[in-house]
């Protein structure tokens, strides 16, 4: 039986820095009420609180919910209000020479944006974002601008020569995301596994970059049942037959 149902944010429960919809907040309700659930995405705590926790039907679950921002390199469980249990941040120097190779790899790549809404490179601690046309793009735009992962599969390349002793994954409609080695979703499917005592085995994950390069991708070589959704709609309907499933006493083999 699974008890713990694992996403990704961005594109899969709400489009790019959305919130999520009623029907989806109502989902997501309704599932707390039968399993854990957590969320592990890109955005930092502030993208979690403005697009998915503001929006729960008062009296949810939440200490069946746990929070991952920066793709798992930081964690945070609710008790009575919410808490940080760890954040892996990077040094000064480290910040540094991350947004430097940033920079020499999106010129480099030739893709760089003519027109940008907001900063384009963000620190988020434990993680540095490259958001290709600025952090307050608007969505369509976002959508149009690399919606088969080409453009930033360049830069990640290059990125990949430049700074290979850390991660580089994409994700969401234009970003880049640039953690410590090993420190990606992968983590933090174990570190949900170690802090809330549920195996691998008996999660699920859920997401819309379930392939190489995606930041989506480590998920799965935790060895967790993945599902690749292609939008937030999508996702309503696996959240459906999950909850189903679940109600049943039964997880349903090859759903």
């Amino acid at each position: 039986m699974k008890k713990l149902i694992v996403f990704d944010l961005d594109g899969t429960l709400a489009e790019s820095k959305a919130a999520i919809d009623k029907d989806m907040a109502e989902r997501l309700a309704a599932l707390l009420t039968v399993a854990k659930v957590a969320i592990i995405s890109g955005g930092d705590w502030p993208q979690f609180e403005k697009q998915v926790l503001g929006h729960l039907p008062k009296g949810s679950k939440l200490k069946n919910l746990s929070i991952l921002p920066t793709c798992g390199t930081k964690f945070y469980q609710y008790k009575t209000s919410w808490k940080q249990l760890y954040a892996e941040n990077f040094t000064d120097a480290q910040k540094k020479k991350i947004i430097d190779s940033l920079n020499k790899a999106v010129d480099a790549s030739g893709y760089k944006a003519e027109k940008t809404w907001g900063e384009t490179i963000e620190d988020r601690g434990s993680q540095v974002t490259y958001s290709a046309l600025g952090q307050t793009a608007p969505l369509d735009e976002k959508k149009k601008y690399d919606p088969d992962f080409k453009k930033r599969d360049k830069i990640k390349q290059h990125l990949d020569k430049l700074i290979p002793e850390f991660a580089v994954n994409l994700g969401g409609a234009t970003s880049v995301d640039v953690t410590k080695k090993g420190i990606d979703k992968k983590y933090g499917m174990h570190k949900l596994h170690k802090i809330l005592d549920i195996k691998i085995s008996e999660m699920i994950f859920i997401g819309d970059a379930i392939f190489p390069g995606g930041n989506d991708f480590p998920a799965r070589q935790s060895g967790a049942f993945s599902i690749c959704v292609k939008d937030p709609d999508e996702t309503k309907r696996v959240v459906e037959g999950i909850i189903g499933s679940l109600d049943d006493g039964h997880f349903k083999k090859g759903f």
